[in-house]
């Protein structure tokens, strides 16, 4: 696509197939963009405009699970657009019915809502925590406790809910309804419960804030503790769920099920879906009226999400995944071992991983992408990687070699 720039005003210029200037001004500047410009994805790779290769360990922030143009993903895509796209939730819809069957027969959840996002995912959970208490006569109860360093969306509420500054700047005020704990902390978190607490909510292993992995002891004491002040527990497995950390949902390795939880960003392989699961109890009170999508669970999506179950419901999936993240676990530890100037450690688990690091986390994202490969921040100055689940052996070797590239740039 060519390409000019207007110095004096810093603008960039792309030409369309009619030959029309389009300026990057025209898309509200809410994102710092590198200037890449990527035309298509084959497998664990994006392949740029000026037809450039780039490892992509970055997956859409975990939500390219299967990589690009999964050709299963394709083919349900492809079938259900011509069919029909999108009828409204006044109607029964045959595959939101499929996919709730599936995801609940492989979690602990007796019902589905579904939406388009992660954030829609979580107001659907705050929503379903309050109505629970509330409809039950119990009118004060409408504050959640929340972690430190959380990131639960980017909406007035869930900015409250994640807390950070950063988030909350120039959106006052400030929705009150939260109360913020330090991550992994059982003693602090059973000391901000009040009368007016609803539920507490929680990421098994935070993504934006740094890739820190709740403990099992620390789950179960949350657990533990929801039940003794008739609490829900909310796990947010937006980023962690669809089969990241090894198994189908982050918390089934600690067996601390929550009341609900909210998905998205894997579970459509691309296409946007998310989803909020819950206990019947919890749900109980959530009828006609309550909540609703207009384009929530359409059939695209449904087509899309479906597909992705096909591939890691299949026997020997997640296998693969907790193979390959041993692999590529084994090798950031020697990496961080050889590069101790610039890496401090690895955290996270599965193929949810993060290297923490002494230089700036945004110089490694910036030499990486001058190995084509692409990688993303998270907070604690902690560089996020996160691969399609179906990456190669070699491809982990690949990874591993332009790391160690970067790395010895920077130590330079």
């Amino acid at each position: 696509m060519p390409r000019g720039q207007d110095s004096a005003r810093g603008l960039v210029f792309y030409e369309s197939e009619e030959g029309q200037a389009m300026s990057t001004q025209a898309v509200m500047s809410t994102y710092a963009r590198t200037d890449l410009v990527f035309e298509r994805g084959e497998g664990s790779w994006l392949i740029s405009a000026n037809d450039q290769r780039f490892l992509d360990f970055n997956s859409g922030i975990a939500v390219n699970a299967l990589g690009h143009a999964h050709p299963h993903l394709v083919e349900a895509l492809q079938d259900q657009a011509g069919k029909f796209w999108h009828c409204s939730n006044l109607y029964r819809i045959d595959g939101q019915e499929k996919l709730a069957q599936r995801l609940i027969d492989a979690s602990f959840a007796d019902t589905a809502f579904f939406c388009n996002s992660g954030a829609e995912a979580l107001e659907c959970a705050i929503k379903t925590a309050r109505r629970y208490h509330q409809a039950g006569g119990r009118y004060e109860k409408y504050r959640i406790i929340t972690a430190d360093n959380a990131f639960h969306g980017r909406t007035l509420a869930t900015i409250a809910a994640g807390g950070q500054a950063k988030h909350l700047d120039g959106f006052a005020p400030v929705v009150d309804a939260f109360d913020h704990v330090p991550f992994g902390n059982l003693n602090e978190a059973r000391a901000a419960v009040t009368e007016e607490t609803a539920a507490v909510l929680v990421e098994p292993v935070q993504g934006e804030g740094g890739l820190a992995v709740a403990t099992d002891d620390y789950l179960k004491g949350l657990r533990a503790m929801a039940d003794e002040f008739g609490l829900l527990l909310i796990y947010d497995e937006v980023q962690c769920g669809m089969g990241r950390t090894g198994n189908m949902f982050a918390y089934e390795k600690s067996g601390v099920a929550p009341d609900i939880m909210a998905l998205a960003k894997a579970l459509g392989g691309g296409f946007p879906v998310g989803a909020c699961l819950a206990t019947s109890e919890a749900a109980e009170h959530m009828v006609p009226g309550t909540h609703g999508s207009t384009f929530g669970g359409n059939p695209l999506a449904m087509a899309a999400a479906n597909a992705v179950l096909d591939v890691m419901l299949a026997e020997g999936f997640m296998a693969r995944v907790q193979t390959a993240s041993k692999k590529l676990r084994s090798g950031l530890d020697d990496l961080v071992a050889s590069n101790d100037s610039v890496f401090e450690g690895v955290r996270g688990r599965g193929l949810m991983l993060g290297l923490k690091c002494h230089v700036p986390n945004g110089d490694v994202v910036s030499a990486l992408i001058h190995e084509h490969m692409l990688t993303v921040v998270a907070g604690d100055n902690v560089v996020r990687l996160l691969p399609p689940l179906t990456m190669s052996d070699e491809e982990i070797e690949l990874a591993l070699e332009k790391l160690d590239a970067a790395a010895k740039v920077l130590a330079v």
